[in-house]
């Protein structure tokens, strides 16, 4: 797998879980995406997109964590990523591509390096409040009465959607008691244990501030 230095990445977060998970054996290889290093031919023809993270399999290499997700599956057998449900797989493509897609001003104002590294952050601003209460709502109608898993049986869509809740619930704003108790179970699962707890730089570089084009928050 091909991954970012910081460890920070949504992206490269659902396909690590998605390899933990099926329990294939992989390597990292770290690409420095503040320094260019996935525009550089070598990475940016093999992956075709140049996007991070991307897998190597058979010769063959794939960017695009969704399509990363849905290929393990079809390569590599049990345990699925995704429902083996037609219905519930659609759902959990719909928000795994809504988690990516929406939610804007709550990525901007509570982006994930926030989640790994301490900053004195504002309280949210009106649009992302409004994601928040959005994603929020969408949590809540999800995640089941008893809570477990939103299909029955765990899915990438499940460790997805509990980053995504993660971004208020490390930086301390409010999360309904259900919803904050949903998404601890799964942000203690195994697989994403390892990528939370992963060995990270002890500071974000300047370099990553200038790459990302997000305001550095106050130390």
């Amino acid at each position: 797998m091909f991954g970012e230095t910081l460890w920070i990445s949504p992206y490269v977060f659902s396909t690590f879980v998605a390899l933990q998970e099926k329990g294939i054996p992989f390597d990292v290889v770290e690409v420095a995406l503040a320094d260019g290093a996935h525009l550089q031919p070598s990475y940016r023809d093999s992956s075709v997109t140049a996007r991070v993270p991307s897998i190597e399999h058979g010769g063959f290499r794939l960017a695009e964590s969704s399509a990363i997700a849905e290929y393990l599956d079809e390569v590599f057998p049990p345990p699925r990523l995704l429902p083996a449900d037609v219905p519930a797989r659609a759902r959990a493509r719909q928000i795994m591509a809504w988690l990516r897609s929406d939610l804007a001003a709550l990525r901007e104002e509570r982006s994930t390096v926030t989640m790994f590294y301490r900053f004195r952050l504002a309280g949210l601003g009106a649009p992302a409040a409004r994601d928040a209460q959005k994603l929020i709502r969408i949590a809540e109608q999800l995640i089941p009465p008893g809570g477990g898993p939103l299909f029955g049986t765990w899915c990438l869509a499940d460790s997805e959607l509990a980053f995504m809740l993660h971004r208020l619930i490390l930086n301390g704003d409010a999360v309904p008691s259900r919803v904050s108790a949903w998404a601890a179970g799964e942000w203690s699962r195994p697989s994403v244990r390892a990528f939370v707890d992963h060995p990270r730089p002890a500071a974000v570089p300047d370099s990553y501030w200038t790459f990302s084009g997000t305001p550095k928050p106050a130390a």
